[in-house]
């Protein structure tokens, strides 16, 4: 099984943004993530579209990996808006 994309959803809740996360595979499961950082919705999505060529192609049971992957992979440790992304996408698969 790989992963085939990945798609961050803005949505307005009524008092306030959520952003989720949609992981699709090439076997047709589909996982879904929600980014708990309120007030940086855009910064969030930017991460996850970043993210997205780094994931593609990989196993989403690999969990731990792309979690390394993802956090570790960039020039530094990964804080706020990334973590939150990160946090999105690791639920999501």
């Amino acid at each position: 099984m790989k992963i085939t994309s990945i798609e961050p959803y803005l949505v307005w809740g009524g008092e306030r943004n959520y952003l989720f996360v949609v992981v699709d595979t090439d076997e047709g499961l589909r996982g879904v993530g929600e980014a708990g950082l309120t007030g940086r919705e855009l910064a969030v999505r930017g991460a996850v579209e970043h993210f997205e060529p780094l994931l593609l192609e990989e196993d989403p049971f690999r969990t731990e990996h792309l979690w390394q992957l993802l956090f570790r992979g960039g020039f530094f440790p990964a804080r706020h808006a990334v973590s939150a992304a990160i946090s999105a996408v690791d639920m999501a698969l």
